[in-house]
């Protein structure tokens, strides 16, 4: 390296210089000048290397060069390279053609370019955090207002930065293929039987065989209608189980952006305890019921479920408190209640665009930690102004969500005019659709449900089951 380049070109940190490579650096603009083409560029790109890549401002200058003529389709090599500085009368800043010929030899093959490139990238996420966390101490030290907001954006800077890293993923078709075998052996040697999380419901597991993992799944319906009551009977059937064989616990984690976690807890209890929630509030319980409530409330105890009561959280927040517990607990299931109430990162957005911006997130936590998500969602007013069962756009606030999700479903009250069956069965059960509206890999259609008033419950129904199911 030249001593122009030394004194010139290096900026000046203060006393400790953050990490970098003056070696690397050369070696990885050599290697994209030495192989001349567009191939040298595009593997650059490939590993997320940009001019802000580079510690020396000249080598940065240098790439933006490249890049330029990868853009517009030249060669690119010492000439072009040269000439273009010039051109844009930067040739003497980075140290003129001496300099460029020194770097040019540098290396004597291109043929380590993608090594070269990943320890560049490596090195600008070292002095990112490394800038990142000088900043945060000197806020530490100049007295933090609030804890949880301070927290909170150095998780999500260090997720950001962490989401920069170089990731493979394209691969080859033998890797998805030999994938895909594994499944169809497993799926012949399950013999039909439940191959995801359980909902708990005989006709729904029957039609989707279980929630799969990767999977969003988006359970909607107006006001009263029972989501929550819904959401927390599969989440109940995922961490204890429907008093089947073989049973084997999923890990939970269920956001309640609206209900409390004692409320949440409170209505588990009864409803697996088949109690009266109106009598418990009012005191009037037979002395068996006391014995019931003991035993039932011991064995959720011990159930792997988690309850996050946690208002006006993000997306980002979500995953990094997912993320937690998939690493202590091997998280097998997530369900959020409910969408519409996740804050966006930019409240200056418009709503539609925030919910879009969340409902994708919501994708990629569920692919990210490989693992099924059922997030509840509202409906719009429109099926009941005009006296329909709900359908996909009456999804609220955006269309997004119904791009996103691989499941969706759709909880009504309404009940088909050629079907004998009365919404009101008696006093205590109101009979409810939900509706398959959505399945990437399967048949939509109806199912018809029983909610238990008196418990807060549903029920698989037990008379004259009746589906429609579309190819």
């Amino acid at each position: 390296m030249t001593d122009q380049t030394a004194n010139h070109s290096k900026p000046k940190e203060g006393f400790r210089e953050p990490p970098y490579s003056v070696d690397y650096e050369q070696a990885l603009l050599a290697a994209c000048m030495l192989e001349g083409g567009q191939d040298s560029l595009t593997k650059c790109i490939d590993v997320k290397i940009s001019p802000n890549s580079f510690y020396i401002p000249s080598h940065a200058e240098i790439f933006k060069v490249c890049l330029d003529l990868y853009e517009a389709g030249s060669p690119i090599n010492e000439l072009t390279v040269a000439e273009q500085l010039k051109t844009c009368g930067k040739l003497d800043r980075v140290g003129g053609y001496a300099y460029l010929n020194e770097v040019n030899n540098r290396i004597e093959t291109p043929a380590h370019l993608t090594f070269y490139a990943k320890k560049v990238k490596e090195l600008e996420l070292a002095r990112r955090l490394v800038r990142f966390f000088l900043t945060g101490l000197d806020s530490a030290y100049g007295g933090i207002v609030d804890i949880d907001q301070f927290l909170e954006n150095v998780e999500h800077k260090v997720l950001e930065i962490g989401e920069d890293r170089v990731a493979e993923t394209a691969a080859p078709i033998e890797v998805s293929m030999s994938k895909a075998v594994n499944t169809v052996q497993r799926l012949l040697a399950a013999k039909g039987s439940i191959s995801g999380v359980s909902t708990g419901f005989d006709d729904l597991d029957t039609l989707t065989f279980g929630l799969h993992r990767a999977e969003m799944i988006v359970l909607a319906a107006r006001p009263s209608m029972g989501k929550t009551a819904l959401a927390l009977n599969i989440a109940e059937a995922a961490v204890l189980g429907t008093k089947k064989k073989d049973f084997c616990p999923i890990p939970t984690l269920f956001f309640s952006l609206e209900m409390s976690a004692e409320q949440l807890a409170m209505r588990m209890l009864c409803g697996r305890a088949r109690i009266n929630m109106s009598k418990l509030r009012e005191g009037f319980l037979r002395k068996e019921h006391y014995q019931t409530l003991a035993s039932t409330a011991s064995e959720i105890k011990k159930a792997p479920l988690w309850i996050d009561e946690s208002t006006n959280i993000t997306i980002l927040e979500m995953r990094a408190k997912a993320r937690r517990i998939k690493a202590q607990s091997n998280l097998g299931f997530i369900v959020i209640d409910y969408l519409q109430l996740i804050a966006g990162t930019d409240p200056k957005a418009p709503r539609e665009q925030q919910i879009a911006e969340i409902s994708r997130g919501l994708k990629t936590m569920a692919k990210e930690l490989n693992v099924p998500v059922l997030v509840l969602s509202q409906l719009n007013r429109e099926s009941e102004k005009e006296r329909r069962q709900p359908r996909l756009s009456d999804l609220r606030e955006s269309g997004a969500i119904e791009q996103d999700a691989d499941l969706v479903l759709l909880l009504s009250k309404k009940i088909k005019e050629d079907t004998n069956v009365q919404e009101n069965l008696n006093d205590t059960c109101v009979l409810r659709e939900l509706i398959i509206a959505k399945q990437r890999n399967g048949p939509v259609g109806i199912i018809p449900l029983v909610f238990l008033k008196h418990f807060t419950r549903f029920e698989n129904y037990t008379g004259e089951v009746y589906e429609e199911i579309q190819s």
